[in-house]
């Protein structure tokens, strides 16, 4: 991306988190602070788009998405380099010249709050970096159109999982087996979880 593109983008989202009013921001900091922190599984985004909603915020839902990928990539990043509240505006404010003085106030204080607490976390997570499963959800079916299946109405088993990506949130993937793959699935989960108790 171009350095004129990326500017713009990051000030339309630095604007965007300036029409938050400040109790508003400082609810949505304090959701990925305590991601980041180890306290929680991920970000609940539709948590704090029902907040925007609540405050009369009238932002899209990209906007929003964009407005937490970028505050999660800031508080990530200053833990990660161990950024002082007062390093943290600096590198703020050289990004863009759309900060209200309200808005970093509320990110400065976060900081010197949680700054500590993140950068600890952080050296953890950076040895830890991978996916983690936060839920399964499952259901007997009949197939009435498969490819896979040669006959209609076989059963097969369709399978929704929740995944905490490495950025924070979380995204979820689904897909069908025929109940000889699911019984070959619970199979091997079985002797993981056997392997795993003797780890």
């Amino acid at each position: 991306m171009p350095a004129a593109e990326e500017s713009h983008g990051v000030n339309s989202v630095v604007g965007n988190i300036c029409r938050l009013p400040p109790d508003v921001l400082r609810e949505t900091c304090q959701d990925i602070l305590s991601y980041l922190q180890g306290q929680t599984s991920g970000v609940d985004s539709a948590d704090i788009s029902h907040r925007f909603q609540t405050a009369e915020v009238p932002l899209d839902h990209e906007a929003q998405q964009h407005m937490i990928r970028f505050l999660i990539l800031t508080f990530r990043t200053a833990g990660k380099k161990n950024l002082s509240a007062d390093e943290l505006v600096s590198k703020l404010e050289e990004g863009s010249n759309k900060w209200c003085k309200a808005s970093i106030q509320v990110l400065c204080t976060l900081w010197s709050e949680h700054g500590a607490s993140v950068h600890a976390q952080q050296k953890v997570h950076s040895m830890l970096s991978t996916c983690q499963l936060v839920d399964v959800q499952w259901k007997l079916a009949m197939a009435v159109s498969s490819d896979t299946c040669r006959s209609l109405n076989s059963p097969y088993v369709s399978l929704l999982l929740k995944v905490l990506e490495p950025s924070g949130q979380i995204s979820q993937r689904s897909f069908e087996m025929t109940i000889p793959q699911f019984q070959n699935f619970h199979k091997q989960l079985k002797e993981m979880a056997a392997i795993m108790e003797t780890v």
